[in-house]
């Protein structure tokens, strides 16, 4: 095979492979390869492309700028295409771009405008008549997508524009999800068991290529203007400066962090700060857009093929990469959870060698897929631990492993479980080296024990000495073991053990709390003193026992279950129970209450009344508060800006109600019960 027939094979693989992985991007907003890989076979492609022009296509990947748009929105032709930058990666492509501009314009100095490049969906808005008219996507850069509706969701895109404006005029900008929306975002589709955005890209732009606009609506979408692509009927100002600052004054969101810089060696410096600071930014940036100023040299130095001569993107360094997971592993929190971990084939992402990655949790192991032995695309933020983005599904071989955690606590060998309605597994015995600290820590704050001057220090030298392993420890110190540590006199050690001793005519409800049963907060231990008269009553509770108890749902009931089963726990109770610590209660078992058997969940803003207190009050008349919607629901309550539990209540017919509804069935409750 000759020279000229190898070049032709590896274009026709790098335009194949390109193409794929562009669909993957633009259209399914589901990449399987990081920016920076992307573009390295792009680079690629161009090099041989530059060497061997009678090999271009006008189907090639470099002769087009985005996807082609999706008729279902229908379509909008630029009159201005919206075209793509080249790319810049290292001080030296940046000086290879301005010797070029320079050589194009001998003789004529440049200044120039900074502006970070927003990991978005790049959009423009036409405007008529002072009237926002039309939204279109990018597309292709010829053709886009007609979102208009959806745009007009973003409430930082005007709907009209003072009377200074153009006749006919368009902008152009980035739709983009803020990282704390896409956070926001992520956590309500886990509770509905849909997949999660990898990104803030795809996730704004699956946000805007919504076609219902209200699902769009709903999503915490933002905007930057970043350029004026066409106007009609008034002059404009000279230079991209001046023409965004005018932009601002029509009310367009102009990036803050924009800057006029008077030289390359500011531009540079501009580009350095921002790799170091990007982490700070509420958004995503994956580089700097870099535009000579004057509107008149970028006339002049024109465009080469699809790119602009008069700017130019200089990417940040790689924040993702793929790499081999070669092990999954688990740590043991402080509080007992089990948390995997994945071991990695060492790779360099933004230059640091990473090794390990965070996996949250195994059904965020099973929702994304990720197998033992994938190949996976990694994302490093800062100094955050990276965490697996997602599997690379078309690179598998079969050999790869589906992971399941362990059933016994690697650490202690005790019974793990997994509460109902939790996403974390743990273990079940409170004096696991993994988690006896925080267990101590617990026991003795206030709520629980509330042993003053045991505090977390106090608590942490006490175990790092050896002279307690576990909460009941706390009784058995001697004041010779207190006076001999560090800051520790007379009339500390007196307190502390004067604290210690009192401590054990707490009540109940603090004793059943203190203990750090799962899922047992202040208000459910207080629920359950009130049912059960000492700890040995409640320890031989079953589960349909439990689950009858208003406000103990089955999350509740298995972890008293497990807890009790642990003889490592029984021997914490019975050390308790040796020192004196009371383990009865003094007061009167509780009757049924009102709204005994029935569930309200809550969604939305409540207007007249804080969501908390109106869960209290639900659960002192003996109602359960519940987060989800479920068959068992008897009512949901709507407030303003209701979430998709509404659609989820719909769905199963479950009796729906406003905030002065439930009010009136609280009032009616507290006043006369027996009208329930």
């Amino acid at each position: 095979m000759s020279e000229l027939q190898e070049t032709q094979k590896r274009i026709n693989e790098l335009r194949e492979l390109l193409n794929y992985h562009s669909h993957r991007y633009y259209v399914l907003d589901s990449p399987e390869i990081s920016d920076s890989e992307y573009d390295g076979l792009m680079q690629e492609l161009k090099k041989l492309e530059d060497v061997h022009p009678e090999l271009i296509t006008p189907d090639s990947p470099t002769q087009r700028v985005g996807a082609e748009p999706v008729e279902a929105f229908g379509i909008v032709t630029h009159p201005r295409p919206l075209l793509s930058l080249a790319n810049a990666f290292e001080d030296e492509d940046l000086d290879a771009w301005f010797k070029r501009i320079s050589n194009l314009l001998p003789g004529q100095k440049f200044d120039f405008v900074c502006e970070l490049k927003i990991d978005g969906l790049a959009v423009a808005l036409t405007y008529e008549k002072k009237i926002l008219t039309v939204g279109a996507t990018r597309g292709n850069g010829y053709q886009g997508e007609n979102i208009t509706q959806n745009l007009k969701t973003i409430r930082s895109i005007p709907l009209s524009v003072p009377q200074e404006a153009p006749e006919r005029f368009e902008v152009r900008g980035e739709a983009y999800l803020p990282k704390d929306g896409l956070k926001k975002l992520n956590m309500e589709r886990e509770d509905e068991g849909l997949p999660l955005f990898a990104n803030p890209r795809n996730a704004a732009a699956g946000s805007v290529r919504q076609l219902d606009p209200k699902m769009t609506a709903g999503r915490p979408l933002d905007i930057f203007i970043y350029a004026l692509g066409w106007s009609e009927g008034r002059p404009m100002p000279a230079t991209h400066w001046e023409i965004m600052q005018y932009l601002k004054k029509l009310g367009f969101k102009i990036n803050p962090e924009m800057a006029h810089c008077r030289d390359i060696d500011e531009v540079k410096a501009y580009y350095h700060r921002w790799v170091e600071k990007r982490e700070q930014l509420p958004y995503d940036a994956d580089g700097v857009v870099i535009k000579v100023n004057s509107i008149a040299q970028q006339d002049e130095l024109g465009y080469v093929g699809h790119d602009p001569r008069w700017a130019i993107a200089y990417k940040f360094p790689a924040v993702q990469a793929t790499t081999r997971l070669l092990e999954i592993r688990i740590n043991v929190g402080r509080t007992g959870s089990l948390n995997p971990y994945a071991v990695l084939e060492p790779v360099n992402v933004g230059g640091v060698t990473i090794r390990q990655a965070t996996l949250h949790n195994e059904d965020d192991i099973h929702r994304k897929d990720i197998r033992v032995g994938d190949w996976v695309l990694i994302q490093r933020a800062g100094e955050v631990i990276p965490e697996i983005v997602e599997p690379i599904v078309s690179r598998r071989t079969g050999s790869e492993k589906v992971f399941h955690m362990p059933r016994t606590c690697p650490v202690c060998g005790a019974e793990v479980i997994r509460p109902e309605g939790e996403a974390m597994h743990r273990c079940t015995n409170t004096a696991c080296p993994a988690q006896a600290l925080e267990a101590i820590k617990h026991f003795a704050s206030k709520g629980a024990m509330d042993i003053d001057g045991v505090g977390e220090k106090l608590c942490q030298a006490l175990f790092e000495q050896g002279l307690i392993k576990d909460s009941a420890d706390l009784y058995y110190l001697k004041r010779e073991q207190l006076l001999g540590m560090e800051r520790m006199g007379e009339k500390s050690v007196s307190k502390v053990l004067d604290s210690i001793a009192s401590s054990k005519e707490r009540p109940l409800s603090q004793l059943i709390f203190a203990l750090g049963i799962p899922n047992i907060g202040e208000e459910t231990a207080s629920i359950l003193s009130q049912h059960y008269s000492s700890i040995d009553t409640l320890s031989k509770a079953t589960r349909e026992q439990l689950m009858g108890i208003p406000s103990i749902g089955p999350k509740v009931s298995d972890g008293i279950l497990a807890f009790f089963r642990q003889p490592q726990n029984i021997n914490i109770i019975d050390k308790l129970r040796k020192t004196g610590v009371k383990m009865e209660s003094t007061e009167p078992l509780r009757k049924d209450l009102p709204l005994s058997g029935m569930e309200f969940v809550i969604t939305g803003k409540l207007e007249s009344t804080g969501r908390q207190e109106a869960e209290a009050r639900i659960r002192t008349l003996g109602g359960k508060a519940a987060s989800d919607v479920t068959k068992k629901t008897s009512y949901l309550v709507v407030g303003a800006d209701p979430g998709s539990k509404l659609a989820r209540a719909q769905s199963l017919g479950t009796k729906i109600i406003t905030e002065n509804e439930l009010l009136d069935i609280l009032k009616n409750a507290e006043s006369n019960p027996k009208l329930l």
